[in-house]
């Protein structure tokens, strides 16, 4: 059946990734680093040590976050990409073509832990179209992040 293969990219497409073999135990880091890294509650990651990452289109520009980590994004979108440690480099969970096959198993930085984030997933749910009187141009909106798969064929500019 062969090694696994994953894929993403950032959101506009200028930097794609694909890896072949297994990836590690995913996680989130609540680390104040990682909430600043990704302008978000926690960091969701997965380290890619035992297999091949390839960037096949553009490279990530990188920050050097700390004495022994840079991360890497796209300079074009800003899209967070890699935590690159001197045990590994994790790529951002979100960054993949399918997320959702990817589901962390551990909790990092829990000293950082914001203390509302436990209670995200009990506030009331709503579709994006749900809100169409508060917000009518959501049905007008034109995606122009780039598709959830490898193609050729998408602008970079």
């Amino acid at each position: 059946m062969g090694e696994p293969v994953h894929t993403g990219g950032c959101q506009c497409g200028a930097i794609r990734f694909r890896v072949e073999g297994a990836l590690g135990d995913a996680s989130v880091c609540h680390c104040r680093m990682c909430q600043k890294a990704f302008g978000a509650f926690y960091a969701p990651l997965v380290p890619v040590r035992g297999a091949k990452l390839t960037w096949t289109r553009g490279t990530p520009a990188r920050f050097k976050s700390s004495n022994f980590v840079e991360r890497g994004f796209c300079a074009r979108c800003g899209t967070p990409l890699t935590y690159e440690a001197p045990d590994g480099v994790a790529l951002a969970i979100g960054a993949f073509d399918q997320p959702e096959t990817i589901a962390p198993v551990i909790q990092f930085g829990v000293e950082g832990k914001l203390p509302y984030a436990d209670r995200i997933a009990s506030l009331p749910n709503r579709h994006t179209f749900d809100d169409l009187e508060a917000a009518p141009f959501l049905d007008k909106i034109v995606s122009y992040q780039h598709p959830d798969h490898d193609t050729d064929e998408w602008p970079t500019q």
